[in-house]
């Protein structure tokens, strides 16, 4: 219920009714009303600033598209707020081999329409994904399986072609109906309604495997402007935004006794993406010189109001692998106009541009400001930087086709370093993993399979230091920063973990306790 609205009156038609009466019924539909819409019945309305671009677990990339995901779709296995992996689909697993996995599905599991999941639709989901006529963008993740035994309705085995390290971290992906495809999931909740651009409405599924979610009904609001989001919160239309406001509108929402602000260190990574087929940043020097022209902790200080911490690189500092001693890129406007000298890009004449810049993002205010603080940074060194905003799944859809220059994006829910095959290795270009700016480096490519391959964990550790320690000097992304979750609930709200990637599967856990 909206603050400051009122109940429902009560309007007797017979005057007989006494007033005593009268004030007792009130009284009963006071309580009944307000026990209705504190109840599990009570929806949860949520905020968004981009619609999902795709819900289809095998297809999606986008953050909507596997945060809402997650709500629809189970898992073999699942992640918790740890990192740690807990059987979902699977009531256990184990590793026969180092290429074989046998897992034990749980017993009478079911999709959101009632039909019966089984291993086959388990079998179906991995297959068709490293069908090539799926177009997966996800096929080269699992290109490691051979085949796939699926001896009865309950057991699934996993052949490997080799040993594969983080096989079991990718079994997270979303399982869809064999009979329906990616039409129904047997996730805590299920597609209701989606209206694009403007709403999606999720349902609880009754056949949820584990127990029911605290909220029957969760309304996602698509809300592109960030002072609209804001509003819709103030006024009560919405009920929780998580990392879709703007850092100002924080500090006045924590002093407003009506909501409570969760704020946790976060996993999600934002770069300065850039096309090496380009003429221009096919230069390393220029790359460098870029990264030396951009002051993030200004950025982080003035825009991000401090949520937010400079990174080095894809692994956020407290992950396993995470090296700290790679070369780094402090903001120096002098070594950066130093370095676009020796590259060939001196300033003609004074006041005139060294060189010209194209930059996309999406229409997200925060971006735009971004984008204009890097815009006037690039500027101070003789960088002409042209900024053209774009509707998110326009935006999204030229990054993944490889139509830019430069571009900011976010990784979000990294947990194992063998995302640096799907972002670096040369065989990953789009559509078959995610190295939009086609970078090659056969050193990269080689310790990228090694990593695939090695169980040791310390050994993986220092692959990946190495991979880190070549693609901060190669600069085939420019780090920024890692963000920080922030929530905003409306108080009445409880039970909220955060995930530290922003996963909305914690929303299963929460329940309306209060107006």
């Amino acid at each position: 219920m909206k603050r400051g609205s009122s109940l429902p009156r009560f309007r007797s038609r017979r005057r007989t009714l006494s007033l005593a009466l009268i004030s007792t019924l009130l009284a009963l539909t006071v309580v009944s009303c307000s026990s209705r819409q504190d109840s599990r019945d009570r929806p949860l309305k949520i905020a968004i600033e981009a619609g999902p671009v795709q819900l289809d677990p095998r297809l999606a990339t986008d953050a909507y598209g596997q945060r809402i995901g997650s709500l629809l779709y189970s898992r073999l296995l699942r992640l918790d707020s740890a990192t740690r992996l807990r059987g979902d689909l699977a009531e256990s697993w184990e590793a026969n081999a180092p290429d074989r996995y046998t897992f034990r599905l749980r017993k009478n599991l079911r999709f959101s329409d009632g039909s019966t999941l089984n291993s086959e639709d388990v079998r179906y989901t991995f297959e068709s994904i490293l069908d090539p006529g799926t177009a997966s963008p996800h096929r080269k993740t699992f290109e490691s399986i051979d085949h796939i035994d699926t001896p009865d309705g309950d057991t699934v085995v996993f052949y490997l072609k080799r040993p594969y390290a983080p096989f079991l971290y990718n079994l997270t992906a979303g399982i869809v109906s064999k009979a329906k495809g990616a039409g129904i999931g047997s996730g805590p909740y299920f597609l209701k309604t989606l209206i694009p651009d403007e709403k999606l409405v999720l349902e609880a599924n009754r056949y949820f495997h584990d127990p029911a979610p605290g909220i029957k009904d969760i309304e996602i609001k698509i809300i592109p402007e960030d002072t609209v989001r804001e509003m819709e919160l103030q006024k009560g239309s919405v009920d929780l935004i998580e990392n879709a406001l703007p850092p100002d509108f924080i500090p006045y929402l924590e002093k407003d006794p009506h909501f409570s602000v969760y704020k946790t260190e976060g996993t999600t990574y934002a770069y300065l993406g850039l096309n090496l087929q380009d003429p221009v940043l096919s230069n390393r020097k220029v790359r460098q010189a870029l990264a030396y022209a951009i002051d993030r902790e200004a950025i982080i200080r003035d825009i991000l109001k401090g949520y937010g911490r400079a990174a080095s690189g894809v692994l956020s500092s407290s992950h396993w692998a995470y090296e700290g001693g790679v070369e780094s890129y402090p903001y120096d406007p002098k070594k950066s106009s130093a370095l676009l000298d020796e590259a060939g890009f001196r300033i003609p004449k004074p006041g005139e541009p060294r060189l010209h810049l194209t930059y996309k993002t999406s229409q997200n205010d925060l971006s735009k400001r971004i984008g204009e603080v890097i815009q006037q940074q690039l500027n101070e060194v003789g960088i002409q930087m042209e900024i053209r905003t774009y509707e998110w799944g326009t935006f999204y859809s030229d990054i993944k086709s490889g139509n830019f220059q430069l571009y900011s994006l976010r990784w979000v829910g990294v947990v194992d370093p063998d995302i640096y095959f799907d972002l670096f290795h040369s065989q990953s270009v789009p559509p078959a993993g995610a190295n939009r700016g086609h970078y090659s480096n056969p050193e990269v490519d080689l310790l990228v399979e090694e990593g695939r391959t090695t169980a040791d964990p310390e050994k993986r550790k220092a692959i990946y230091q190495k991979v880190q320690k070549i693609i901060a000097s190669d600069l085939p992304y420019i780090s920024l920063w890692t963000f920080s979750n922030v929530a905003v609930l409306k108080k009445g709200l409880s039970g909220f973990a955060p995930d530290p990637s922003g996963d909305f599967y914690p929303f299963v856990n929460l329940k309306w306790t209060g107006n």
